[in-house]
C-alpha cells in the first residue's frame, strides 16, 4: 500500500508530462488519470489508516484514511466530469495537462499531514489554477488569474512564517506539533488556511475568481480546490481537541456570511460562488463527518457550475423572464434540491449526519444558514421552462458530465442511508418549504444590491491583517 500510494501520488505529474509529448492522447490521458485516482479512492474505504513517514522528522508526513478517501474521490469525479465536459471542445493539451497536474497536486495535499509538503502542495496549486484561469488569454482573464496568485503567495507567506515557528518549537513540521506551538504560530497558519480555502471574511476574494473563469474551470475551483485549503483545517481539529473550538466557530461565521451575501445576488456564477464559501462553513461546523459533506458539495457545485454555463443568461432577472429547456432546467433542479436537502438526494444525508453532529450552540445557526440555502436556490428551481429545439447551446460533453455527477449524488446516498427516517425527513422539508414562502413573499422582488467593498483588491491585504487580529485574539483567548 505504501508504494503504491507514492505511485499515485506521483502518476498525474507523470502523466501531465506526457500529455505534452502525446497531444493526440490528451483527453484519454487525463479521463484515465481521474479513473485511477477514483479506483484508489474507493479503496480507502476498504483498507486501514496509513502514515508514512518519509524523510524522518523534518520530512513528509502522509495520512491516508477514510477522511482523505471523501475529498480525494471529490477530486476524480468533478476531474472527471470537467474532461467529459470538454471533450469535444477545442481545448489544447496545455489545457488538459494542467488539469491533471492540479489534481495531482490537490490529490497530493489531501494526504499530507505535515506543513512542508502541504505548502509545497498549495503553492503547485495556486500555479495550476493561475494557468488554467489565464488560459482564454483575454486581459481580463490574466488580470484575474494574477489576483489569484497574488492573494494565493501572500497569504502563504503568513502560513509559511507559522511553520517556521511550529518547527522551531519541536523541531517537526506535522500537524502535531501545533499542540505547545506559540498562539502566532497557529494563528499565522490558519491566517494562510483560511484565505486559500475561502473561509468567513477571508473568502470573500474568491467570487470573483469563481464567477469570472471560464465554465469548466469555475467547476474545478469552487468543486475540489478550495477543498485544499478546508482539508487541512479538518484534519487539524480532528489531530487536536484544543483546535477544534476555532475550526467550529469559523465554520458557523463562514456559513452564515456566505448564504447572506448568497440571498441577495442577482448574477447566477456570483451566487454560486458566494454559496461555496457558505457551504464550506458546513464542512468545518462538524469536522469528525466533514468528508462527506465536501464530497456532495464538490459533486453539486461543479454540477451547478457546468449547468449554469448554458444558460442563455447570468443574470437571474432575465432567465425569470426568458424560458429555459426543460431538460437543463431539470438538471439545474435536481442539483438545486440536493444543496438544499431535499431527500434522494446526498446532499439530504450529508445536512443530516452534519446537523446530528454540531454543538448546541451551533443548532440555530446553522439552521439559519439552511434556510437562506433554500432561499437561493429557489431562485433557479422556479425558473421558467420549456421544451426547446435549440442544441447548440449545449457543449456535446455536457450530459456526460452532468449525468456523471448527478449520478455521483444518487449513489452517494449509501454512506448514510440510516438518515432516512420520519423525523429527519420532515425537518428538512420544513426548512425548504419556509425557505421557498419567504422567497415568493420577500426575495424575488428583491433590488437590495450589497456592496463589494471588500473583494477590491486593495482591500484585500487590509482584510488579511483584520483576519490575523482576530486569529491572534482567539488563540491567546
Amino acid at each position: 500500500m505504501s508504494t503504491l500510494t507514492i505511485a499515485w501520488i506521483a502518476l498525474p505529474f507523470f502523466v501531465g508530462f506526457v500529455i505534452y509529448l502525446l497531444p493526440k492522447f490528451d483527453r484519454y490521458l487525463a479521463l484515465s488519470m481521474a479513473v485511477v485516482s477514483g479506483g484508489y479512492a474507493l479503496q480507502l474505504f476498504a483498507e486501514r489508516p496509513l502514515t508514512l513517514q518519509l524523510l524522518d522528522n523534518f520530512g513528509v508526513t502522509l495520512t491516508i484514511d477514510q477522511l482523505s478517501g471523501y475529498f480525494i474521490l471529490t477530486n476524480a469525479l468533478v476531474t472527471a466530469a470537467v474532461i467529459l465536459y470538454c471533450w469535444y471542445s477545442a481545448k489544447t493539451a496545455f489545457f488538459y495537462a494542467q488539469t491533471i497536474i492540479l489534481h495531482g497536486s490537490v490529490n497530493a495535499a489531501f494526504v499530507c499531514s505535515d506543513f512542508i509538503s502541504l505548502y509545497v502542495a498549495l503553492e503547485v496549486i495556486s500555479i495550476a489554477a493561475f494557468l488554467l484561469i489565464a488560459y482564454p488569454r483575454s486581459d481580463r482573464s490574466i488580470w484575474v488569474g494574477l489576483r489569484y496568485l497574488f492573494v494565493s503567495n501572500v497569504a502563504m507567506l503568513f502560513y509559511l512564517v507559522g511553520a517556521v515557528l511550529v518547527y522551531q518549537t519541536h523541531h517537526s513540521f506535522g500537524f502535531a506539533g501545533l499542540r505547545g506551538a506559540p498562539p502566532e504560530a497557529l494563528a499565522l497558519i490558519f491566517l494562510g488556511l483560511l484565505v486559500k480555502g475561502g473561509i468567513f471574511v477571508s473568502g470573500l476574494w474568491l467570487p470573483l475568481t469563481h464567477s469570472e473563469s471560464e465554465t469548466p474551470v469555475s467547476a474545478m475551483l469552487s468543486g475540489i480546490v478550495v477543498k485544499a485549503g478546508v482539508y487541512p483545517l479538518v484534519r487539524c481539529a480532528l489531530f487536536l481537541d484544543e483546535i477544534d473550538p476555532i475550526v467550529r466557530m469559523f465554520g458557523v461565521g463562514t456559513a452564515l456570511l456566505g448564504v447572506f451575501y448568497a440571498v441577495f445576488e442577482k448574477d447566477t456564477k456570483r451566487m454560486l460562488a458566494f454559496h461555496t464559501v457558505s457551504q464550506l462553513g458546513f464542512i468545518l461546523a462538524a469536522p469528525g463527518v466533514g468528508g462527506f459533506y465536501a464530497l456532495t458539495h464538490g459533486l453539486v457545485k461543479s454540477a451547478l457550475f457546468l449547468i449554469v454555463g448554458v444558460l442563455p443568461s447570468r443574470n437571474l432577472k432575465e432567465l425569470q423572464q426568458k424560458p429555459i429547456d426543460t431538460s437543463v432546467w431539470i438538471a439545474l433542479v435536481m442539483a438545486s434540491f440536493s444543496i438544499s436537502g431535499f431527500p434522494l438526494l446526498s446532499g439530504f444525508g450529508a445536512k443530516v449526519l452534519t446537523t446530528k453532529n454540531l454543538l448546541p450552540w451551533q443548532a440555530i445557526a446553522m439552521n439559519i444558514a439552511a434556510l437562506g440555502t433554500a432561499i437561493s436556490f429557489a431562485k433557479f428551481i422556479f425558473l421558467p421552462h420549456e421544451r426547446l429545439n435549440r442544441k447548440g447551446d449545449v457543449q456535446p460533453g455536457f450530459w456526460a458530465a452532468t449525468i456523471l455527477l448527478i449520478g455521483g449524488l444518487i449513489l452517494a446516498n449509501v454512506v448514510y442511508f440510516e438518515a432516512y427516517t420520519v423525523a429527519n425527513i420532515i425537518k428538512p422539508l420544513a426548512i425548504i418549504a419556509v425557505g421557498w414562502l419567504a422567497y415568493f413573499l420577500i426575495f424575488r422582488r428583491s433590488v437590495l444590491k450589497l456592496p463589494r467593498l471588500l473583494e477590491q483588491f486593495e482591500h484585500l491585504i487590509g482584510v488579511m491583517s483584520l483576519m490575523l487580529i482576530l486569529l491572534f485574539w482567539m488563540v491567546f483567548a
